[in-house]
């Protein structure tokens, strides 16, 4: 008879899977119940998870039920700034001429999604993938930019595992990765954002153990004409070089 694997800290397990939820919930509360019925646990041992995670500020009591606590956004920013690319990103995207003004963002490779950890507000109107949003890498310019500093057999990889709907082919795909690398910038037509566009860029890594990361801009569609997208195509080169270890550039 084959022997189950036993779970060492369950309460922990439990706790953990709560903040998933209601970070899944998108922002909407969710009740005790909902919280105990997911868990498959009682609505007392749940109550005792929650009051926990309360009091560490994770989660947060709201009239209709819990949402995520302010504790997670501090630990979601103490993780970014743990990258160098990204505790000089502001003030080199706020020095650029032609990205100051725009939305630009700075994400990971998590997988097969794109996480977005930064981001540089250059327009008065809301565009781009709020913080913490995890997507699809292959719908996304930044995605794109980052998946074409892998080899072949890890992109195939990635295109196999990742589920979402209005998937370009596979085909389609590695021709998005191959224009990649041949010009330096991705574009992402709208696929990861309805209505909008996305020009990214890979950023070295600082240390062997950092993740891929991009740079990417977001753009209305109905300003993505070829000569804009070239224009921020290029800055974004010139902004990611700057955000290069200095040991690492090349001289001149």
């Amino acid at each position: 008879m084959p022997e189950t694997t036993r779970d060492p800290a369950p309460a922990v397990t439990r706790a953990l899977r709560v903040l998933e939820l209601l970070e899944q919930s998108g922002g909407a509360p969710l009740t005790l119940s909902d919280l105990a019925r997911a868990l498959g646990a009682a609505k007392s041992s749940t109550s005792n998870i929650c009051a926990v995670l309360e009091d560490g500020g994770m989660i947060r009591r709201v009239e209709a039920g819990y949402r995520l606590g302010r504790r997670t956004a501090e630990l979601g920013g103490a993780f970014a700034q743990e990258f160098n690319q990204i505790r000089e990103f502001y003030g080199v995207v706020e020095a650029d001429p032609v990205l100051r003004g725009e939305v630009v963002q700075v994400a990971m490779l998590d997988g097969e999604y794109s996480l977005y950890l930064a981001r540089h507000e250059g327009r008065a109107h809301r565009l781009g993938t709020p913080l913490g949003s995890r997507l699809a890498a292959v719908t996304t310019g930044a995605g794109l930019a980052m998946l074409s500093r892998l080899d072949d057999d890890r992109i195939d990889e990635t295109i196999a595992r990742t589920e979402a709907p209005d998937l370009p082919s596979a085909e389609q795909i590695r021709a998005q990765i191959a224009e990649t690398r041949e010009r330096g910038w991705s574009v992402d037509p709208g696929r990861g954002l309805e209505g909008i566009w996305g020009v990214a860029v890979p950023l070295e890594p600082w240390r062997p153990t950092d993740p891929p990361l991009a740079l990417g801009v977001a753009l209305p569609a109905a300003e993505a004409d070829e000569q804009t997208i070239e224009r921020l195509g290029r800055a974004a080169l010139g902004v990611a070089t700057q955000l290069t270890n200095p040991f690492l550039r090349p001289a001149g």
